[in-house]
């Protein structure tokens, strides 16, 4: 019960901030403008000397579907920069203030402090990436009657990835100021993005030096890993064999991916989660307040 009541509060407390308004009026704005984008695709001139004779709808589609895995990763940015700048100050700047000194004294461990903010604030996630992705689903929908091949699995992944930079940023916040670990969440991010597409280039050269690197950057940090399995659920089969006809000139490409992620990645990132907030709560418990 404290956990959920913590959880609660966290979800009343990130509702009144203004930075959700923010993030929610943008969100609208960019689904107005893709949209109106996806509208005038129907217009797009795909015929010998741009003669304005229609594309076909297996080219639609294939745009379509390039467009949306392109939208889906500003959104994937927004998640993990919001887990990062909402996860960095949910400890930190409470223990700062001396918030936390007056809620431990109640019987409230300080497991189910670290637990019930997680829990909050994991609830955010998810509620925006469900509502931002399903929109612009349904606007794809609606204007080019194209649906990606696993819609919710691509959303189920795209949380996780934003859960695992969470959990990251709860850890950092029981021992860095909020501002220093928001910063060094985000640069770990970015670098995992990095070395993922060093993975990607290593691989299809077979360079095993290189390749090793995306692989120990998706295990240290699997937010890359996780992004990779949405974008797989968002390609149709016409993206898959067009991108693997490129070969290695389209190997770097962050926003192609050949193949599905395995089952034994799928429990190591669910179990790097867990570790990861069962040492926020190890950790919190042990820091003098």
């Amino acid at each position: 019960m404290a956990i959920l009541t913590i959880a609660r509060l966290t979800l009343r407390e990130a509702s009144r901030r203004r930075l959700l308004l923010a993030v929610a009026i943008l969100t609208v704005v960019v689904a107005v403008l893709s949209a109106w984008g996806f509208h005038r695709l129907l217009q797009l001139p795909c015929g010998p000397d741009y003669n304005p004779h229609p594309c076909s709808g297996s080219t639609l589609r294939v745009i379509a579907a390039t467009l949306l895995i392109l939208l889906m990763f500003m959104f994937s940015f927004v998640l993990a920069l919001g887990a990062a700048f909402l996860g960095a100050p949910s400890i930190a700047t409470e223990v700062e203030s001396g918030v936390t000194l007056a809620i431990l004294p109640r019987p409230i461990r300080r497991s189910d402090v670290v637990l019930g903010k997680w829990l909050g604030l994991s609830t955010v996630l998810a509620l925006y990436a469900g509502i931002s992705c399903g929109l612009e689903f349904v606007i794809v929908k609606i204007a080019l009657n194209y649906v990606p091949p696993h819609p919710i699995l691509a959303i189920v992944f795209v949380v996780a990835e934003a859960i695992a930079v969470l959990s990251l940023t709860m850890l950092g916040s029981t021992r860095i100021p909020a501002m220093a670990c928001g910063i060094i969440v985000l640069v770990l991010f970015g670098m995992t993005w990095m070395g993922g597409i060093a993975g990607a280039v290593g691989a299809a050269f077979h360079s095993h030096a290189i390749e090793s690197i995306g692989t120990a950057s998706s295990l240290l940090l699997p937010t890359d890993g996780l992004w990779r399995a949405a974008i797989y659920n968002l390609e149709p089969v016409s993206v898959i064999v067009v991108g693997g006809s490129v070969g290695r000139e389209g190997s770097g490409n962050p926003f192609f991916v050949p193949s599905g992620p395995t089952m034994a990645y799928l429990l190591w990132a669910v179990g790097w989660i867990a570790a990861m907030l069962s040492l926020a709560a190890w950790s919190f418990k042990r820091r003098d307040l």
